[in-house]
């Protein structure tokens, strides 16, 4: 594995450890100031404020826990794609049963001149998954 495709391995696996444990700060170091974030049924989350913002409110009402599995990674120069499903499972602080997402998500990543690599555009599919019927 060339040791690019490790580091955008790891920041996904970082981004997913600090995701859990609310750790904001860490988050925002590993994506672009002028960050955006697609997702369906709403305008992009431009920048870093916008998504703190976002995420401190969702802090605020749930606990949050992810998995990933990375299904492609190529990197050209300075930027990268990759490709992942990834499963989110928002459970409720107060009362209230959880909420799980799950789909498909593109993610464009910048190298910085420290060698690091960071979130530069992320285009998420998740949807709800269909509650299942009691047997």
């Amino acid at each position: 594995m060339h040791a690019d495709e490790q580091k955008i391995r790891d920041l996904i696996a970082t981004w997913l450890r600090a995701s859990a444990a609310g750790d904001l700060p860490q988050l925002l170091k590993l994506m672009a100031e002028d960050v955006v974030f697609l997702i369906p049924g709403r305008p992009p989350m431009r920048g870093r404020d916008a998504f703190a913002a976002n995420f401190q409110t969702a802090l605020q009402h749930f606990q949050i826990s992810a998995t990933s599995q990375i299904q492609e990674i190529q990197i050209s120069g300075e930027m990268a794609y990759c490709w992942n499903h990834l499963s989110v499972t928002m459970t409720p602080r107060q009362e209230g049963s959880p909420v799980q997402r799950s789909g498909f998500v593109l993610s464009i990543m910048r190298k910085n001149p420290d060698g690091n690599w960071i979130l530069f555009r992320d285009a998420n599919l998740l949807a709800a998954e269909p509650v299942s019927p009691l047997s």
